[in-house]
Formats: structure tokens, C-alpha cells, sequence
């Protein structure tokens, strides 16, 4: 398995509010994290830093054999305790009120992957079955995707594009989305902030993480090419590949 995590505070944005990182712990299993974080002067930096720092802290000391149980488990547990510890500070200190960050996590092993979502932040996996999305956006244009009222195509535009309904550190308690994937030999999760997802395509996104290049040229084209569209945000991604030792150099 091998791993990377890239971020870029794009063409406009005087500051990178994002954050992550990828982290082993004692059992050598993968932790890749991507946050984006929100709020007034500098606060979303702080906010996705504690966001990624306290569960770096976390996982560290983790030296159990996780099972798909036991991965839920260990997301609904640390992550609830780091979103207090966000919304405590945010409490302490007047500048940093109302802060909050979005997340998008992933424990890897050798035979599954478990996916912690909260905001709108995704987690793409690529197989043979194609690229598809695997997260669901936490944002009030997906509720209205849902709900018929408008479509995917106008919700591109719409006003209101960048409104979260659910954001780590922003209340005391937070609900988050599990779930568990089979994570074979080949198989690669792209996890990504909005300012790729909101610029790149689906369809660029696959071709590129399929391209023969490894695993540093893929996120430095996936930057370069949110970017070339107008880079008007953060751009940050973690792409996690199950790999042989030979491939995703």
C-alpha cells in the first residue's frame, strides 16, 4: 500500500485553511485525512489543524488489529471527542467563534477501507468498476439534488453552492457518515477538499489517477489542473493506492 497527501492554497486564496496528512500507526495501517476549514480570519486553519493534529495524536497509539467494526468504532469515538475539543476552543476564544471544518478520513488495510465523512469533502474510489463517488455531500444543494428541486447540472451554479449543513467543531455534538469498502491489490481512494472536486471532473480525475505516472505526478496534475481552471480555492487530496511494491512508484 503506499500513500500521498498534497495541498495548495490555489491562485486566489491569500491562505491554505486546509489540512491533512498521511499516518501510520503501530500496526503499520494507513490513516489518510483531508480537511477544509472554514470560518472568520485564520479560524478555518485552526480549526482543520486541530482537526488533523488531534487524530494524528489519536491514531499514534493505536495497536490493535482493526476490523470493519472496530475502524466505525474508532471514527464515531475519536472524531466525536475532537469535534468538542473544536467547538470548546471556538468557545475559549472569541476570535476563532463559530469556526468549523469539513472531513473526509479513511482507515486502509490489506482487505478493507472504512470512510468517515462529515461536510463536503469527498472520497473517490477508482476499480474495475470504474470511478465513482463515495461519500454524499453534507450541503444544501445535494439536499435539493435530492429532493428533486433542482439538478445536478444547476446546482453547479447555484448561489448557494458553498452552504454546509454539517461541519466538524460548529456545534458540541456532530453526526458523520460510516461506511465500509473491500480495498483490493489496484484499487485507489482519492480523498479531496472542494477545491478540486468543484473544479475538476469526474472524468478528468479517473483518467488521471489511471495514467502511468506515479503517485506524486497524479496529485501534482490534479493541482496543476484545478488550477488551470481558475484555482479560486484551496486545493487539497490524498490518494491511497493497494498497490504491489512494484506499482504506484
Amino acid at each position: 500500500m503506499k500513500a500521498l497527501f498534497k495541498t495548495d492554497k490555489g491562485k486566489v486564496r491569500p491562505h491554505n485553511e486546509d489540512n491533512g496528512g498521511i499516518f501510520y500507526n503501530k500496526k503499520g495501517n494507513c490513516l489518510a485525512i483531508v480537511a477544509d476549514g472554514m470560518g472568520g480570519h485564520q479560524a478555518g486553519e485552526v480549526a482543520s489543524r486541530i482537526a488533523v493534529m488531534k487524530l494524528q495524536e489519536l491514531w499514534a497509539d493505536v495497536d490493535d488489529e482493526f476490523t470493519p467494526e472496530s475502524a466505525g468504532k474508532w471514527f464515531l469515538d475519536n472524531v466525536t471527542l475532537v469535534n468538542k475539543e473544536i467547538f470548546d476552543h471556538s468557545q475559549q476564544h472569541q476570535e476563532y467563534n463559530g469556526m468549523g471544518t469539513t472531513l473526509v478520513a479513511t482507515i486502509c488495510t490489506d482487505t478493507f477501507a472504512t470512510i468517515v465523512n462529515i461536510g463536503d469533502s469527498r472520497c473517490y474510489l477508482l476499480n474495475d468498476s470504474g470511478f465513482n463517488q463515495l461519500t454524499e455531500d453534507h450541503s444544501l444543494v445535494n439536499e435539493l439534488i435530492k429532493a428533486g428541486q433542482i439538478s445536478p447540472e444547476d446546482a453547479e451554479l447555484h448561489p448557494r453552492k458553498n452552504v454546509l449543513l454539517n461541519a466538524m467543531g460548529t456545534e458540541s455534538n456532530i453526526d458523520m457518515d460510516i461506511s465500509t469498502i473491500t480495498f483490493e491489490e489496484d484499487n485507489k481512494l482519492l480523498l479531496c477538499s472542494d477545491g478540486l472536486s468543484n473544479k475538476v471532473s469526474n472524468s478528468e480525475m479517473e483518467k488521471i489517477l489511471m495514467d502511468d505516472t506515479n503517485l506524486n505526478e497524479k496529485a501534482d496534475a490534479l493541482i496543476q489542473l484545478a488550477n488551470h481552471y481558475g484555482g479560486e480555492d484551496n486545493i487539497s487530496l490524498a490518494i491511497v493506492c493497494a498497490c504491489p511494491e512494484s506499482g504506484c512508484a
